[in-house]
Parts: structure tokens; C-alpha cells; sequence
């Protein structure tokens, strides 16, 4: 049985769709099920049979973490380290998803696994130490770093940038910080396919959609595909800034760009660009809107 932790998010609402599809023995939770509380996740599983445990809940609000250090580090690492123990003594395996912010973005070219992590903020830190917690722990695990995720369910880039273009002539983006997007049901389906192997190659890997832009390139992609899809009817001028133009309470790595050579490999994806999957999620979006309004 699988147990997947923060099934109402963005991407545990992907996961937990392809699970119904394919019809396969779970349960989940969501904040009603606390995983800084021992006992809470101990009581929640006591009975149950758990083979996998996929996390993928976190505390996502890069700036407000540092004003909320204590509440992002219960989360983001006392959390995943509950998990680890539950996996431990129920013998299960552990997906844990992290993040390219811990790194500080100063390599030049993609970073690998192996790659030394450096945060640059509270919220990469805490995932960080939940990443080492995991390891500490339990060597059934799994820890998949992403990068710019976005889809349907949940506050993202995409999202922002559309409802800018709509108010606005005028926006401002940042074009020195790089990376990849990451459409999250295809990080969904990539978790599943390592349940379905019942995968025991074991450790950190690297996942996001294959290419690199910047915020401001994807921006543009963004407005452009809109635009043709008439999701945006007017026209809106895009202006290049850099990161000091535009003052965030955390700082973001320059360079998020992580290589998948190691789980593609492994195992044996095909990884699809950032351009086609951005074109699926607008025809979603189209979809829902045009369905929407005939209503």
C-alpha cells in the first residue's frame, strides 16, 4: 500500500489523480494528518500495511520562511525525518521531493547529485536538513529535487505571469536567474514509475523537464503561447531586469539548472521539453476557461 503524504497540493493532486488511474492500493493525507507530530503519523498508520511513503508535502513560501524560520524547519526538515522513522519501522520506501535551492547557484553549468549543496536561504536550508535527516535515517529512500514547478493545482509562475499580462501593459521580469520549469504532472508520473519498478536503486536524483531558460525567456513563451491561444487578447511588453531590480526578502540561486542524466539513465525516461509541456498546460487551461464560459 502506498501512503501519499500532502495529496491536496499541486503536484500530491497529480499523484494522487495517476494512482486512481491506475488503480492502485493507497491512502492519503493532508494537513488533518500533522507530519511535525510523532504521534499523529504513528496513530494515522498503526493498522495500515504501508509499503511506499510519497512526500510530497512542504513549505513552499520561499520569502515568508525567513520570517517564519521555526514553522519552515518543522516542516521541511523535522517532517521528513517523522516520515523516515515511520518508513523505518514499517519497512517501507520513502519518496521525499526537495528543491534546487540548496544550491546557491554559483557553478557554472548544470549541477549533478553529487554536487555539494550551499542554500542561500531559510527555505533551502530547511529542505536541506530534511534531505540529511533522510539519509541519516533511512536507506530505503529516495530525495527528487525540482526545480520552477507549476500546474493546475496551485499558486506558480505561470499562473502570476497570466494574471499580469491580463492587468498590466507592462511587466517587469528577471533574465539573469536560470533554470528549467517542471510541469507537475510529469514529476507525478516520474514518482510513479519508481513505485511501479519497485525501484531499489536508492538515493538523490535530479528531475525537471528537459531545456534551460530564464525567467524572463519563459515569461515571453508564456505571453506568446497565450496569445495564440486566446488566453490573452492584448498585447504586453515584457521588460528584461536583473535580480537586484527586483529586491526579494530570500535570495534565488543565478543557477538552478540540474542535470537528469542520472535518472534518465536510470530510469530510462524520456524526458519532454519545457516549450511542449508549457503548450499542454495552456490547452488545459484553454479548455477549462472555454468550457467555463459555455457554461
Amino acid at each position: 500500500m502506498i501512503w501519499l503524504v500532502g495529496n491536496r497540493g499541486m503536484l500530491g493532486t497529480e499523484v494522487e489523480k495517476l494512482l486512481r488511474q491506475h488503480d492502485l492500493p493507497y491512502i492519503s493525507s493532508d494537513k488533518e494528518v500533522d507530519i511535525t507530530d510523532q504521534d499523529q503519523l504513528k496513530q494515522f498508520v498503526f493498522d495500515k500495511p504501508i509499503s511506499w511513503i510519497i512526500n510530497c508535502s512542504a513549505y513552499t513560501a520561499v520569502d515568508k520562511a525567513e520570517d517564519e524560520p521555526e514553522l519552515a524547519f518543522r516542516i521541511n526538515a523535522d517532517g521528513p525525518r517523522n516520515l523516515a522513522g515511520i518508513a523505518l519501522n514499517k519497512g517501507a520506501k520513502l519518496i521525499h521531493i526537495s528543491t534546487d535551492y540548496v544550491y546557491d547557484g554559483t557553478k557554472e553549468g548544470k549541477y549533478v547529485e553529487t554536487d555539494t549543496p550551499h542554500p542561500l536561504g531559510v527555505y533551502g536550508a530547511s529542505k536541506y536538513q530534511g534531505e540529511i535527516y533522510i539519509q541519516n535515517l533511512l536507506k530505503e529512500h529516495f530525495i527528487v529535487r525540482t526545480s520552477w514547478l507549476y500546474g493546475k493545482h496551485g499558486n506558480n509562475f505561470v499562473y502570476t505571469m497570466l494574471r499580469l499580462f491580463r492587468e498590466r501593459d507592462e511587466v517587469l521580469v528577471v533574465g539573469d536567474q536560470w533554470g528549467a520549469p517542471t510541469y507537475a504532472p510529469d514529476l507525478a508520473g516520474t514518482l510513479l514509475e519508481i513505485v511501479r519498478l519497485n525501484s531499489d536503486a536508492y538515493g538523490i536524483y535530479h528531475f525537471t523537464n528537459e531545456g534551460t531558460v530564464s525567467w524572463f525567456d519563459f515569461a515571453c513563451e508564456i505571453c506568446s503561447l497565450a496569445q495564440k491561444k486566446k488566453l490573452l487578447t492584448k498585447d504586453v511588453q515584457i521588460k528584461r531586469i536583473a535580480t537586484e531590480d527586483y529586491p526579494t526578502r530570500a535570495h534565488r540561486p543565478h543557477n538552478s539548472c540540474l542535470s537528469k542524466e542520472k535518472i534518465r539513465s536510470t530510469l530510462n525516461l524520456m524526458l519532454r521539453p519545457w516549450q511542449m509541456r508549457l503548450q499542454a498546460f495552456l490547452a488545459e487551461i484553454e479548455s477549462f476557461e472555454t468550457t467555463t464560459h459555455n457554461n
